[in-house]
This record gives structure tokens, C-alpha cells and sequence, in this order.
């Protein structure tokens, strides 16, 4: 018990400075652009943490079934916390950048360790409690990410957004000390190769959604570098990511639709505290409004895991799809002058779907696959809900920034956010009923 409650206060830490660093920036920018310059990298400061703590995801998963959880987690942490002290020291754009990468990978290492571990010392009912408290911290950092922000900027400096990542991961560090291990990591030899060309072509295709030139180019050096690690990994011994996970119908439609529902709406967070500031309230009041999201996500996934016992993934995952579509079509009526309590329902229902989906398909990724293959398909999960948020993002953006009025681009990037929701209803139809037994263990 003494080895749950150290690993839960160290890995709850690390994902809450992981979250925050997301967009913590995002409020700092322009005054750090003022002190450092270098405006027209601008985009890339976020571009860098973006795209590496994405691609690293599905890696350090893979990492972890081959040398162990706590090993592969500690490094994590360490990178995150030396490129926060290299951020903090950073004296020009490009230093900003390069150190931001390092961010990034700390980040996409240690983020889908909650949900691995979480899975190797919990059993299955008591697992929608924990990534419940998990969902709370994102609920906290999205509203503790710009109050510290500013805060900062208004009575210290900047740099300090960056510092205060130091002693929080040094906690995280000491709390993971006493941790003993449950599980067995199985040897194997590392797919150095594999790892290059998978990082190399997600990366490619995930700054798509970030350059204004040459995107044609990166669209297609991501494809064939992709072709490349499609083919490679077929013929390899202990592939980075074991493309025979994708012939586990239910974990792969899981990950389908992972992807497919955060395409659809997940994106909803960034846009709507921008839709609230238009309408006059603060930056305070829209940050609460995405309070909502928190609230109906832990309601859900507290019993989530006991559901899954009784009923099972298909009529959940229904269910969560089914609440996305209704979802989906609250946010389709909001127009100017729309209410702040509205928006809020709205988003407590958001907050419905997106706690089960889930919960319940990393309860799946969980018990559906052998033992040394949890942290790769764990992953996994975490990475398509990545792809799909710089999906969603990137085209409800496209959405708002092109229509000549504001309100006709928000009502046409819900247009988007309904069509797209509708057809991930379609994907837990495909699954199959699953043993029992899958279960239990």
C-alpha cells in the first residue's frame, strides 16, 4: 500500500507539470518574445514540445515493456527537468526551441505512465477512480497553467514558469523511490532503427498542422517514411511497436476510435474560452467553464471500472459515442449571446463522453493484450488521442480563422465537430462481444 501511495503522489506530480507546460506558454509568449525575440519562430516554440512529447508517447510505452516501468518513467522525469532549467536559462528564440524539445521528449515519456502503472498495481474496478483523480489534474492545470502564468510575468519573471517545474519533479523523483516494481519487463533486443523512422515520419506529418509552406512536402516524406517503418517492422524480432496488436480487433477499433472522437471535439477546449472572451467575460470565467469538462469526466469514470465488469466495452463505449453525438449538437446551436451556464452544461455533457471513452478503452488497452505488451498498447491510446486533439485543433482553427465573421467560424467548426462525432459513433459497433475472463485479470 506504502508503494501505491509513493507511486501515486510521483507520477500524479509529474502529469500535473507535464499538462501545465502544455499552456503555460501559451499565456507567457508574447512577453517572453519581447525579452528574447525571435518572432517570426514564434509558432515553433510550441511546435517543438508539441510534436516530440506526441511521437515519444507510444516509444516510452514500448521502452517501459522492455526494461521496466520505473526506469524508463525516472528518465522522463529527468529529461523534463533539465530542459525546464535550459527554458529558464534560455537567451534567444532558437536556445527557447531547442530546450523546449527536450521538454517535449521528458513529457512524452513520462505522460503515459499514469495509465501503465496504474494498470499494473490496480485492479480492474478500482481503475476508474484512479484515472479519474488523473482527469482532475487536468482540470487543475488548465485553470493553474495561465493564473501562474500570469502571476509570474506580473511579480517575478517569465523564467520562473519554467523553474517551477524543479522542485515539483524533484518530489516526483524521491516519491518513485520506494516504488517496487510488479512488473517483469520482458528482454528483448531494442529496435533502434524502428524507433527513427516512426518518430521521424509522425513528426513529418504532425507539422502539417503547424508550417504555412511546404506542407505537400512534409505530407509526403511522413507517408514514405512511414511506408519505410510499415515494412521494416514486419520483418524485425521485437518490433518498437508489434503491428500484431493491430490484429487484436478490439484494441485496435479502441485506438480507431480514440482518435476519431478526439478529432471530432477534443479541440472544443482550446476555441471556447476564446468564444467566452468575445462575449465579455474574463479570463478567469473561461478558464471555469472548462471546469465543466473536469467535473463530468471524474462523475463517469469513477465507476467506469466497475461498469466495464458488468456490462463490458461495446454498450460503454456506445454510450460515451452516443453522448458526444448529443454533445455535438448543444455546441451546434451556440451563438452570440449565448450563456455561460449553457456553455458550461454543454461542456459538463463534453466531459461525459470523453470520462468514459476513456476510461474505458485504457481499461481495454489494459486487459485485452499480454502483460509485456500493456505499455505499448497503452500508449498507443495515448498517442491517437494526441494525433486526433492536433487534428481537431488544427482544422477547427482552419474553420474560425477563414470565415470572415467569428461567430460564423465557430458555428461552422461545430458543423465540423457533428459530422465528424456522428461517424466516430460508428466505430464500437465493429467490436465484438470479449470473454469474461479478459477481464478479470
Amino acid at each position: 500500500m506504502r508503494n501505491r501511495t509513493t507511486v501515486m503522489v510521483s507520477i500524479v506530480l509529474a502529469m500535473l507539470v507535464a499538462s501545465m507546460d502544455t499552456t503555460i506558454a501559451n499565456t507567457t509568449m508574447p512577453i517572453i518574445v519581447n525579452d528574447i525575440g525571435g518572432n517570426s519562430l514564434y509558432a515553433w516554440a510550441f511546435t517543438s514540445y508539441m510534436v516530440l512529447s506526441t511521437v515519444l508517447a507510444p516509444l516510452a510505452g514500448r521502452l517501459s515493456d522492455l526494461f521496466g516501468r520505473k526506469r524508463i518513467y525516472a528518465a522522463g522525469i529527468l529529461l523534463f527537468l533539465g530542459g525546464s532549467v535550459l527554458c529558464g536559462l534560455a537567451d534567444s528564440m532558437v536556445q527557447l526551441i531547442i530546450f523546449r524539445a527536450i521538454q517535449g521528449i521528458g513529457a512524452g515519456v513520462m505522460m503515459p505512465f499514469p495509465s501503465i502503472i496504474a494498470g499494473d498495481i490496480y485492479p480492474v474496478e478500482q481503475r476508474g477512480k484512479v484515472q479519474a483523480f488523473f482527469t482532475g489534474m487536468w482540470g487543475l492545470s488548465a485553470i493553474l497553467a495561465p493564473t501562474l502564468g500570469a502571476f509570474f510575468v506580473t511579480y517575478l519573471n517569465w523564467r520562473w514558469i519554467f523553474f517551477v517545474n524543479v522542485p515539483i519533479c524533484l518530489i516526483a523523483l524521491l516519491a518513485l523511490l520506494p516504488y517496487k516494481e510488479v512488473y517483469q519487463p520482458k528482454k528483448a533486443v531494442i529496435d533502434y532503427w524502428g524507433a527513427l523512422l516512426f518518430a521521424a515520419g509522425i513528426s513529418s506529418l504532425l507539422l502539417i498542422t503547424v508550417v504555412h509552406s511546404y506542407t505537400y512536402i512534409y505530407g509526403a516524406v511522413g507517408v514514405v517514411l512511414l511506408v519505410g517503418f510499415f515494412l521494416y517492422e514486419k520483418g524485425h524480432a521485437a518490433p518498437i511497436v508489434p503491428l500484431n496488436l493491430m490484429r487484436n480487433r478490439p484494441v485496435a477499433l479502441m485506438i480507431g476510435g480514440s482518435f476519431l472522437s478526439c478529432a471530432a471535439l477534443f479541440g472544443t477546449s482550446s476555441f471556447i474560452p476564446l468564444f467566452l472572451q468575445n462575449q465579455g467575460q474574463s479570463l478567469f470565467v473561461s478558464g471555469i467553464a472548462l471546469l465543466g469538462t473536469s467535473i463530468g469526466w471524474m462523475v463517469v469514470a469513477i465507476p467506469s471500472g466497475k461498469w466495464v465488469i458488468r456490462f463490458g466495452y461495446k454498450p460503454l463505449l456506445l454510450t460515451g459515442n452516443a453522448l458526444l453525438v448529443v454533445t455535438a449538437v448543444l455546441l451546434f446551436f451556440i451563438r452570440e449571446g449565448t450563456s455561460f451556464w449553457y456553455v458550461f452544461s454543454t461542456l459538463t455533457m463534453l466531459g461525459l463522453s470523453f470520462g468514459l471513452l476513456f476510461t474505458v478503452s485504457t481499461i481495454g488497452a489494459q486487459q485485452l493484450v499480454e502483460a509485456h505488451q500493456k505499455g505499448i498498447s497503452t500508449s498507443l491510446q495515448l498517442f491517437a488521442r494526441n494525433i486526433g486533439t492536433a487534428v481537431s485543433v488544427t482544422v477547427m482553427g482552419s474553420i474560425v480563422t477563414k470565415s470572415n465573421d467569428f461567430y460564423s467560424g465557430i458555428h461552422g467548426m461545430f458543423v465540423y465537430g457533428l459530422i465528424a462525432s456522428v461517424l466516430a459513433f460508428a466505430v464500437p459497433l465493429a467490436i465484438r462481444a470479449v470473454r469474461k475472463e479478459a477481464l478479470s485479470g
